[in-house]
């Protein structure tokens, strides 16, 4: 009933070696010519997707990733997994403790680089048509959100990974962006359930109006998992964890974390949160409850398994999702690109000069804030179809 053929599973596991070995060879590649890694791994899903290899033999990249009815399903599986890990890794890596300086950046930051782009984003809709990108909801204000969501967003588990990939991760600046990253994006993901309710839970009626009601309470029950998560959780797992009678601490120390994990992102699916929402905070509640003893043996167990498998594929599919050969307006991509970059550089950049940092690390600030997501890059290609 769980498995698959013969024929069927060695197919998926050829087709799944071949993206593994590119991801790694590419990512290799992008670190000797001094980028980050993850560059490479997603080259390498470009080069073996519908844009390289789907172009030129697509009978051959039918069959090998096409080739039965749930390989596709198999690589989603991998890649929500690696999504979830990527997240927990970004949460393991979230700092508390910071110079009174330190936090005064960040907060001014936060403050600019969440309401202005946002706001931007908003109007931004007002240029274009937008319900030519609608889903099958047909819901508007949902697009507007996500519009302005991707115009406002980072990406922790990206900077995270960039910071690692360079060498830098363990630097001053870096913890200061993986924070305000952090902050930042649990701010966004509130708006992005609240967008996401509004065309799976009700918060429209039939007749396009919002309903007050529904989304007041995706907004309480978001906040209250995000409260619950940060300053419940972490109290309790130091309670828990330390107990003797808690046996599946001792049976596996890596497992009973990671239980933790998956436990949190399907609590979070369940209340119609974000799955990926829930691993964010999974990891920034370990972090949290952990001695540095304790965590720097997780942190090394995660990213063995993380790092070596699930994420080089993760950012491989995102390649292999990007389909840059067909259906794909490049001109559009071009400007809805360097319209986020310019709107969140410059707002990261001269708030940096308002609270008086130099010329040079106000442009660092605003370069790092500029990292977008698979989920964001993918949008963007959306947007262009």
């Amino acid at each position: 009933m769980f498995s698959l053929a013969g024929a069927d599973l060695t197919r998926f596991l050829f087709a799944m070696v071949l993206l593994l070995a590119a991801a790694n060879l590419l990512g290799y590649v992008a670190e000797r010519l001094a980028i980050p890694r993850v560059i490479g791994e997603v080259a390498g899903g470009l080069l073996l997707g519908p844009t390289c290899f789907g172009t030129l033999f697509p009978a051959s990249f039918h069959w090998l990733y096409l080739g039965f009815h749930s390989e596709s399903d198999l690589f989603g599986f991998i890649y929500q997994l690696g999504t979830i890990l990527l997240l927990f890794t970004a949460g393991l890596k979230f700092q508390s403790r910071f110079a009174k300086s330190d936090i005064k950046t960040g907060l001014a930051i936060i403050v600019g680089s969440t309401i202005i782009p946002f706001l931007v984003g908003w109007l931004s809709t007002f240029v274009f048509n937008p319900s030519q990108f609608e889903g099958p909801d047909h819901n508007v204000i949902a697009l507007k959100i996500i519009v302005a969501i991707s115009i406002a967003v980072t990406s922790i588990p990206v900077i995270s990974k960039i910071f690692s990939d360079l060498g830098i991760m363990h630097s001053r600046f870096a913890k200061i962006i993986v924070a305000i990253a952090g902050i930042h994006d649990l701010i966004l993901w509130v708006a992005l359930a609240i967008a996401s309710g509004m065309v799976t839970g009700g918060h429209v009626s039939s007749t396009g109006a919002i309903n007050v009601w529904m989304v007041s309470k995706s907004l309480v029950i978001t906040l209250a998992f995000l409260v619950v998560c940060i300053g419940v959780l972490p109290w309790a797992l130091r309670k828990l964890t330390s107990k003797r009678a808690n046996l599946l601490f001792r049976a596996s120390f890596l497992g009973y974390f990671l239980v933790i994990l998956f436990a949190l992102s399907a609590i979070a699916g369940y209340l119609q949160v974000d799955v990926m929402y829930g691993a964010l905070l999974a990891g920034i509640a370990t972090k949290f409850s952990l001695p540095e003893n304790l965590f720097k043996k997780l942190e090394e167990g995660v990213l063995g398994i993380s790092y070596g498998f699930f994420i080089p594929l993760f950012f491989a599919i995102v390649g292999m999702q990007l389909d840059l050969a067909k259906n794909f307006s490049f001109g559009f991509f071009i400007l809805y690109l360097i319209f986020a970059t310019l709107v969140q550089g410059l707002v990261v950049y001269f708030t940096c000069r308002i609270i008086r940092i130099d010329k040079l690390t106000s442009f660092n600030f605003a370069a790092a804030m500029n990292a977008r997501g698979g989920r964001v890059l993918c949008f963007q290609l959306w947007l262009t179809h």
